[in-house]
């Protein structure tokens, strides 16, 4: 069992695309992805992965609404695109939970997510502020040049 703020050792090993879609389903992935699972929720990029899984599970409903109800298709277009924004809504305000549930899913204690994120953004930080601090010091050193001759 991991701990929250621990670096995970599991391989990252990407679940084949059947697998991907019951995973956005909701449903769990099998051990050997529990690795992905980590980087899936926490990578730069969690937030934009968040809601194409949240749009993987709306394209059912949508689809049904869409050639089921007996309405003309502006408004079966109207009922989908009410759906898809309450959805949006429901889907980004619960965001870390849903994230974070995962993660436990995956076996994972409560809180793995993010303490993995807010270490990745402290690592962002501090590399920025590196970069920051070196331009500082270049253009103190040209400042330096120029005025020094």
């Amino acid at each position: 069992m991991a701990v929250p703020g621990e670096v995970p050792t599991e391989p990252v090993v990407r679940p084949a695309p059947h697998r991907w879609i019951w995973y956005a389903l909701g449903g769990s992935l099998p051990a050997r992805n529990r690795g992905w699972v980590l980087h899936d929720t926490t990578t730069g990029t969690w937030w934009l992965r968040h809601i194409a899984r949240m749009f993987v599970q709306l394209a059912i409903p949508v689809a049904l609404v869409m050639l089921l109800l007996p309405a003309p298709w502006g408004l079966r277009a109207a009922v989908a695109g009410g759906g898809v924004a309450l959805a949006l809504f429901y889907s980004l305000a619960y965001m870390f939970e849903t994230t974070e549930n995962r993660v436990v899913k995956a076996g994972y204690p409560v809180g793995t997510a993010t303490a993995h994120r807010e270490r990745a953004s402290e690592v962002r930080q501090q590399r920025e502020s590196e970069r920051k601090r070196a331009a500082a010091a270049r253009r103190a050193a040209r400042y330096r040049d120029r005025f020094s001759r």
